[in-house]
């Protein structure tokens, strides 16, 4: 690969190098500590993409990943509360600020949004709820399925800028590479 190639995709490099350390560090995990683990981590792919489309501004994209990252991470250490219950009920929230106040991509970006809360929270918290062996397949589902809503904001006309588009092609990376992760290697 040369140099070009790879400071033009810098998305796709950064998420395998990010995706491989992860893997590299959760390599002898259980089973229930990946669904755990990645579990409580899926809400914050679709809590992103509603925060940035209230916002308004794509360009703020990775910024908010930062914030997002530091809440997970920052809940997940103080043990108190579920972060993936926290970051729907955010998600939710915002979705509620949307519906009265109005969205910058209107009303039908508004609900494309809901619908991924939805679709995706419940894949989350329901993987959470039951059985490892039936919530791997549930979080690993949703992990999957948010590449390909991540590559539809790269593709589909109506949904190009509600965020960043280095950031959707990131995501979608990261999000496939740990669905197929959680499928065939735990």
């Amino acid at each position: 690969m040369n140099a070009h190639a790879v400071t033009r995709r810098w998305p796709t490099c950064l998420a395998v190098a990010i995706w491989a350390a992860q893997a590299a560090a959760g390599a002898s995990d259980t089973l229930d500590e990946s669904v755990t683990g990645f579990g409580e981590v899926l809400p914050l792919l679709p809590l992103l993409y509603v925060v940035i489309n209230q916002i308004g501004t794509p360009r703020s994209t990775w910024p908010v990943l930062g914030g997002g990252l530091v809440l997970v991470f920052g809940l997940q250490a103080l043990d108190l509360v579920s972060p993936a219950g926290v970051m729907v009920g955010i998600a939710l929230g915002v979705l509620l600020w949307g519906a009265v106040r109005g969205a910058p991509h209107g009303r039908e970006g508004l609900w494309l949004q809901t619908a991924g809360v939805v679709a995706f929270g419940a894949l989350a918290l329901t993987g959470l709820l039951v059985d490892p062996d039936v919530g791997l397949w549930l979080v690993a589902a949703g992990w999957f399925f948010h590449g390909l809503w991540d590559l539809a904001h790269l593709a589909l006309e109506r949904l190009k800028g509600i965020v960043a588009p280095t950031f959707a092609e990131w995501c979608a990376v990261v999000d496939a590479l740990v669905g197929v992760e959680l499928l065939v290697l735990r």
